[in-house]
């Protein structure tokens, strides 16, 4: 009792928000009361509205009911306010509380929508499914299945209402297991987008006085008995009901008008995506079995046109109306004005076939005209009724009947554009692409922008990538179409459990903050909504500084505003009229694919990747975008799908650059560097570095343009030792020792930069001219192309350069003998592997006199010391410390924050910071006596730093450097490994220490017995003496504790001498066996699983170090301190921007980047193509295709049985026909008559041709 009580009391608790709700229900909801007792002839003391006389208290007199015949409920009832609605709780069901409510049969059709959608709580549908008939008969199997998988799965791709009678009997209890199935094998979101609904009549619900309750019953408790069986209680399985009253008991059919007027409604609605109601509900009836009844249910709906789904062989009215769909149509040739007189024939043949048919499916029914009549009208409006064969079509098919079925009828309504979008809206909302291409992209309808438009934003919002290639592929203009108002509405509706809605949120609030709200300005205000600045900074984030800021331009504000100063901008700019967002977005294509990949749309984003431009930037982009929300997301499966989309793009990316180096080497080259406006000015280099695209690094392409960058004039095959003979001889240089590149001239007038001598490369001609080589003039000098040498080359001296290009030259042999002597100077000093080279040795040799000063020269503090040579090691090192600042002041490219940050990034520059820190504390310290050794210390562990940073010269070597990787993945190993051991290091010193020593006060060797002693047991280093009692001999030690105090040895404890043994044993056993094999084990894991990548991430380092070289000075240290100097003096004094900052970045505009982009775009089409047709000869797809012929097949044989057995019915009618025809003959030649003319002669036209036989 008392567990009830806390039961009602949760009940009540958790019904009471709803209670106050739906109490207020609208003045219009009544129900209805006999009023007028009617006597029943057939039962005695019952009234034709199916109840008893006793019932009608009250009424109107005997005398007065007398005189009434049949019994009518407009005129013999009366309305009161209704006395049962709110909540209903079935009795044993766990499932939540579904909503009922009793009401008039002409209840307004909008009150009752208003209540479903409001203050019960449905979404609006976006399609009404109303199943008619099959209320007492048996429901076959095969309906079971299309009503469990058809209609059920037709539902939820939709988001639609079943309505049905809602009760446990025939079709309301089929489908009420489905839905029930439904709930427990979908997903949340996917059981709320069917929503099924009960209308009944009140009258027929058992046990439905537990449901009367004038104030509202939160919730009514409902028993349900014998569920096994099929029954007149209310479904559990059911959202909602809707009872209707026509004031009746036990009498069917009371809510046919009501129900037909309540989807007449329904179907003049609108919904859409953001409530802008775009799309018309459309409302279809099926049709399952059904009593005789039906007819005028279908009847009325047809009149208010609305559509059929009939399913043949459910059952008799089924089949009736399928049968009478496919009579033929009875139609006579007008002759000698007899048109009348045949069409009146025509017709009362017709009636006669329909009175046949209904007899023969109702042979118990007595109003047959009356049903001829509905079965005619029925058949007048025949092109509103679709019927499904279910031996044709299988339940897979029936959602694709259905949107077949509204396009079919919406066609015979009307042929106007308005009537065919409104249908493609909904195949949109429905995802039926293969719907779409079959009826309404089939050439028929001239689409045009205004009617694709909103169903443009359906696609991109609901996700539909196929329909955004059709309405592309049919008239849409993206140009057109996407505005920056439409691109920040895209991201208004991104979905609010997606990690960008939550990043735009966060950057929202915090231009919403209080202190950055001023005075509103007159007009509309969006400052409430997310704007582009908000996608901006997004981006920004997630781009970390690589790119410039994106929509900065359309914001108004220079690319390189603050922070600050551009959220103040912005938010005066929202509060006014934003005339921004009117304009045509500058790159939609782009815009649209970054918009999919930060929601990480694969498919959505593929397409769009396909029509952008700049395929391989925008692949990298899309890597670098993914990988960063990867690091965000808490999700496991959505960080996984995030990971493989991106390795898809970085795979994409190598794919079309393979195909662009193939077609052409020097058009790929410039590719790589070419930077790009859509991208915020970032080259292709620049992103793989930020997306960490290292496969993409591992391309031949990449690696030949950063060898000849490396490299510079030089050849590739030149050996070191050649190079060192030219670092000690440098006259050396002019002899043949050296290979150098000879650099011939090509004609060439799309590539343009000052201070430039032309190369061999050319993007704008076709690559079968790339091999013509012509001289450029002195006129055609301003036209030439950027040489990529002076790209790879680019110096801090470009006026150097102009004197070597003062004049047209044919090769490097026509330079005058000053100038080649400078140029071939240049050539191998600024080459980054002379730069490299030059600085390992200086830097060895940097180490050696770190080491002798350490060693031999290592004086006391001042006065006694440094000695001279030490003063050369600090200024060395203030050249090192020099160098590292230039470095943090030239690793960015937007402002001097993000150089810092892109230098703290790099993991050899927190090495050398390291480093100087150690020095500088080291030298410190060295100055005092007090901290004089503690500086030498410092120094000598600075030494072993300074030492281990020659590890980063391996990188440039090609065995080597692969094996550095190794190296570094092992360390992190290394650290796992030592959490172990560290772990029983721990248990085993504390326990030994505890047990050998009882008391020893001395802080020091306790912890090294505790830590250091364990440790050197590893390596077997285990002092017996100590351990085991028996091996000791006479030690100075004493057991005293005053002596210890005092700093005596204490005596080890023999008492428990065997445990010590056993843990010695037990910790040798686990180190050296068990954690050294479990070190090795991952050590060889790591080193096969590393091995086969190992090359990759080499390639992949190998382009930081190139950079890095690069942009040095050409000078190493201590002699760097004169190029320093130099670049102080041009930036501050002459105030001259840096050159080598842009790392060989190339700007092309105007025709020259047109046309390099469509040479790219033709490129990936190429590949596109090729893949495409790969797939199409894949045993997949071959497959794929069988199988629908195999179906197509299926269904035409099926077909032909459907015609073969019509045939052999026409067969047995003229049979029969001709017999009777041979009978009435027969009867006429026996008889007086005499003909007038004779007979007509039988011609078989198997017969020969009597000129053929003679």
């Amino acid at each position: 009792m008392i567990q009830l009580e806390k039961e009602n009391d949760a009940i009540g608790d958790g019904s009471r928000k709803t209670e106050n709700s739906q109490s207020r229900l609208p003045r219009g909801i009544k129900k209805r009361v006999c009023t007028t007792f009617v006597e029943d002839t057939s039962s005695t003391g019952m009234c034709q509205c199916g109840a008893q006389q006793e019932l009608h208290v009250g009424t109107q007199d005997n005398f007065s009911s007398a005189m009434v015949c049949q019994w009518d409920s407009a005129l013999h009832t009366s309305e009161c306010p209704t006395d049962a609605f709110g909540e209903l709780k079935f009795a044993g069901a766990g499932h939540r509380h579904s909503h009922f409510i009793r009401l008039s049969c002409d209840t307004p059709a909008k009150i009752v929508y208003d209540l479903m959608t409001t203050i019960w709580g449905l979404s609006a549908p976006n399609l009404v499914l109303s199943v008619v008939g099959g209320s007492r008969e048996k429901i076959k199997g095969w309906v079971r299945e299309v009503l469990r998988q058809g209609l059920v799965r037709a539902a939820q791709s939709t988001g639609a209402w079943i309505v049905t009678s809602g009760l446990s009997e025939g079709v309301g209890r089929c489908v009420g297991e489905a839905v029930r199935d439904h709930r427990a094998a979908a997903s949340s979101p996917s059981r709320a987008k069917v929503v099924a609904l009960g209308v009944a009549p009140w009258g027929l619900v058992c046990n439905r006085e537990q449901l009367v309750n004038p104030k509202g019953s939160f919730p009514a408790r409902y028993y349900v008995q014998n569920t096994s069986q099929d029954s007149l209680y209310l479904n559990n399985n059911y959202q909602g009901f809707l009872l209707v009253d026509d004031g009746s008991v036990n009498r069917r059919g009371g809510e046919m008008s009501f129900l037909t007027n309540l989807e007449d409604y329904i179907s003049h609605q609108r919904t859409g995506i953001w409530g802008s109601g775009n799309i018309e509900i459309p409302v279809m009836c099926v049709l399952v079995s059904g009593e005789a009844s039906v007819l005028k249910r279908m009847d009325a709906s047809l009149k208010k046109v609305t559509p059929w789904l009939v399913l043949n062989g459910s059952g008799p009215a089924a089949d009736l109306i399928t049968e009478l769909l496919s009579a033929p149509s009875p139609t006579v040739a007008p002759v000698d004005g007899e048109a009348s007189t045949a069409r009146d024939s025509s017709k009362a043949e017709l009636r006669d076939r329909v009175r046949e048919m209904i007899k023969r499916h109702f042979p118990l029914e007595k109003t047959v005209e009356e049903l001829v009549d509905q079965a005619l009208r029925i058949y007048q409006n025949r092109a509103m009724i679709t019927v499904f064969h279910g031996d044709q079509d299988g339940p897979d098919d029936f959602d694709t009947v259905i949107l077949k079925a509204l396009v079919r009828a919406c066609k015979q309504l009307s042929s106007s554009a308005r009537e065919y979008t409104e249908e493609l809206k909904l195949a949109v909302a429905w995802n039926r692409v293969d719907i779409a291409n079959s009826e309404l992209f089939n050439g028929d309808i001239q689409w045009k922008y205004d009617d694709l438009e909103e169903s443009m934003t359906d696609a991109l919002v609901n996700d539909k990538p196929q329909f955004v290639r059709i309405f592309t592929e049919n008239g849409l203009n993206i140009l057109q179409y996407l505005t920056y108002e439409r691109l920040e509405s895209l991201y208004q509706s991104l979905p609010d459990n997606t990690l960008v809605y939550t990043l735009l949120q966060t950057y929202l609030r915090e231009r919403q903050s209080p202190s950055q709200s001023s005075k509103p300005v007159q007009g509309p205000s969006y400052s409430h909504r997310v704007s582009l600045f908000e996608v901006s900074r997004v981006l920004e984030d997630i781009f970390g500084g690589v790119c410039q800021s994106f929509y900065y331009t359309a914001l108004g504000l220079e690319p390189g505003a603050s922070f600050r100063k551009a959220l103040r901008h912005v938010t005066k700019l929202l509060q006014g009229d934003c005339a921004y967002r009117h304009q045509r977005c500058a790159y939609p294509w782009a815009s649209l694919f970054i918009w999919a990949v930060l929601q990480n749309r694969s498919e959505m984003a593929m397409f769009f990747w396909e029509m952008a431009e700049e395929s391989v930037l925008s692949a990298l982009s899309a890597c670098k975008i993914l990988r960063e929300l990867s690091k965000l997301e808490d999700e496991a499966e959505i960080k996984l799908s995030m990971k493989e989309l991106a390795q898809k793009f970085e795979n994409l990316a190598q794919d079309v650059f393979s195909a662009c180096y193939q077609s052409s080497e020097d058009r790929s080259f410039i590719l790589l560097i070419r930077t790009s406006p859509m991208w915020g000015g970032v080259t292709c280099l620049q992103m793989a570095v930020a997306a960490d695209a290292r496969l993409f690094f591992s391309h031949d392409g990449v690696q030949n343009l950063l060898s000849q960058i490396w490299w510079g004039d030089m050849s590739s095959r030149t050996e070191v030792w050649k190079m060192v003979m030219c670092f000690f001889i440098p006259p050396l240089i002019y002899t043949n020792l050296l290979s150098f590149r000879e650099h011939l001239i090509k004609h060439t007038d799309s590539l343009q930069a000052p201070n430039s001598r032309p190369i061999n490369i050319d993007i704008t001609q076709p690559a079968e001219e790339i091999c013509a080589f012509d001289h450029v003039d002195g006129k055609e000098a301003d036209n030439a192309d950027v040489p990529l040498a002076d790209i790879i080359h680019m110096d801090e001296d470009p006026e150097f350069f102009a004197t070597l290009n003062g004049g047209p030259m044919e090769s490097v042999h026509a330079i005058p003998k000053c100038a080649f002597i400078l140029h071939r100077w240049k050539q191998f000093w600024f080459a980054p592997v002379t730069s490299f080279l030059g600085n390992v040795l200086m830097y060895f040799l940097f180490l050696f006199l770190f080491a002798y000063v350490l060693l031999f020269e290592f004086m006391p503090p001042p006065p006694n010391g440094p000695a001279p040579i030490e003063f050369v090691l600090y200024f060395w090192v203030f050249t090192l410390v020099c160098e590292e600042i230039r470095q943090s002041y030239d690793a960015g490219t937007t402002s001097f924050s993000q150089s810092i940050k892109f230098y703290i990034t790099d993991w050899w520059n927190k090495w050398d910071l390291t480093a100087i820190v150690l020095f500088c504390l080291g030298l410190i310290c060295r100055m005092f006596p007090s901290s004089h050794a503690f500086g030498r210390s410092a120094l000598c562990v600075d030494y072993m730093v300074f030492t281990l940073r020659l590890l980063h010269i391996f990188a440039a070597h090609k065995q080597l450097g692969p094996k550095m990787i190794i190296v570094g993945k092992m360390v992190k190993d290394v650290f796992f490994f030592l959490f172990f051991l560290g772990v029983w290091l721990l248990a085993y010193g504390v326990a030994n220490q505890a047990l050998l020593y009882s008391y020893d006060p001395r802080p020091y060797w306790v912890f090294r017995r505790v830590f250091y002693r364990p440790y050197l047991h590893i390596y077997g280093h285990i002092p017996v003496e100590e351990i085991d009692v028996q091996k000791r001999g006479e030690n100075t030690c004493t057991d005293n504790t005053t002596l210890i105090q005092q700093g005596a040895e204490p005596c080890p404890q023999s008492e428990v001498n065997w445990l010590v043994l056993v843990l010695l044993s037990v910790y040798l056993l686990v180190t050296n066996i068990l954690l050294l094999n479990l070190l090795i084990a991952m050590f060889s894991y790591t080193f096969n699983k590393v091995q086969e990548n190992s090359d990759v991430y080499w390639k992949f380092q190998r382009y930081n170090l190139i950079v890095e070289y690069h942009s040095r000075p050409c000078l190493a240290p201590p002699f760097i301190i004169i190029s320093h100097l130099q670049l102080f003096f041009k930036r501050v004094a002459c105030k001259k921007a840096s050159i080598k900052i842009t790392h060989f970045m190339l700007d092309l505009h105007g025709r020259k980047a047109s046309r390099l982009t469509t040479w790219e775009s033709l490129q990936k089409e190429n590949l596109l193509s090729t893949r495409s047709k790969k797939q199409r000869d894949s045993d997949t797809e071959r497959l794929k295709r069988t199988s629908v012929k195999v179906d197509n097949v299926l269904k035409q044989m099926a077909e032909i049985r459907d015609h073969d057995r019509r045939l052999r019915a026409l067969e047995t009618q003229l049979e029969y026909c001709s017999s009777s025809l041979c009978w009435i003959m027969d009867g006429l030649a026996q008889s007086n008559l005499k003909p007038t003319r004779p007979p007509p002669v039988h011609r078989d036209m198997n017969l020969t041709h009597p000129s053929s036989t003679s």
